[in-house]
């Protein structure tokens, strides 16, 4: 990498600032042994929901709250995050977060169970931001899921879309590389959207349904 892009990539993650409710929330990640979001990637959901005016959102992958507090948190007052994780304990933490954020349970469904079972409950293009970052092993399915969940003039955001860094190393064939490409392809190429990879973080794809 060019040093000084490399220099500009530092900087602009290091302006990035966390307040207390989000530092306990991290606490109990680091407890849990759960990986959340970095806080320049918190900042851009944050800015992100705020821009898009999203009111009704989809998080696949719950974790202890962090990436929903932050989404939330840009979205406003109206909006409603239904937030979906296998893991009772991961639930029970982004709930403990949602509450020190101030959010009423009302603007909040957290459920506990297998995405690939729960999405295609939830309705048709009902959804103005759905937000992916869950276990690659149905990466494919869940962001098909995303594709049908997603309003016209709405978004998908898929987190790490960079797999650890390893999708831009064509050598680099583990499974979950592979579905990562896969994925990122399946947004990139549906007529129906126009997308593009934020170098935040991990990698974020962004893909805007304009039919």
């Amino acid at each position: 990498m060019n040093l000084d892009i490399f220099s500009s990539w530092t900087y602009a993650q290091a302006q990035a600032t966390e307040d207390a409710v989000l530092e306990r929330a991290r606490e109990r990640g680091r407890e849990l042994g759960v990986e959340s979001v970095g806080v320049a990637t918190g900042g851009f959901l944050t800015v992100l929901a705020a821009i898009s005016g999203a009111r009704n959102l989809v998080e696949i992958g719950t974790g202890v709250g962090i990436s929903g507090t932050c989404l939330l948190r840009g979205a406003g007052k109206h909006a409603a995050l239904t937030t979906i994780d296998i893991d009772v304990d991961h639930l029970a933490a982004a709930r403990e977060a949602f509450h020190d954020a101030g959010f009423d349970s009302s603007r909040t469904r957290a459920i506990s169970g297998r995405a690939q079972t729960v999405l295609p409950r939830l309705t048709d293009g009902a959804y103005d931001l759905v937000f992916i970052d869950a276990d690659k092993a149905h990466l494919l399915e869940y962001t098909t899921q995303a594709i049908r969940l997603v309003r016209i003039g709405g978004l998908v955001v898929m987190h790490d879309a960079f797999d650890q860094h390893r999708v831009p190393k064509p050598a680099l064939r583990q499974t979950s590389t592979v579905a990562t490409r896969n994925a990122n392809r399946m947004l990139r190429d549906d007529e129906r959207f126009v997308s593009t990879i934020v170098p935040t973080g991990l990698g974020l794809h962004l893909a805007a349904r304009v039919s």
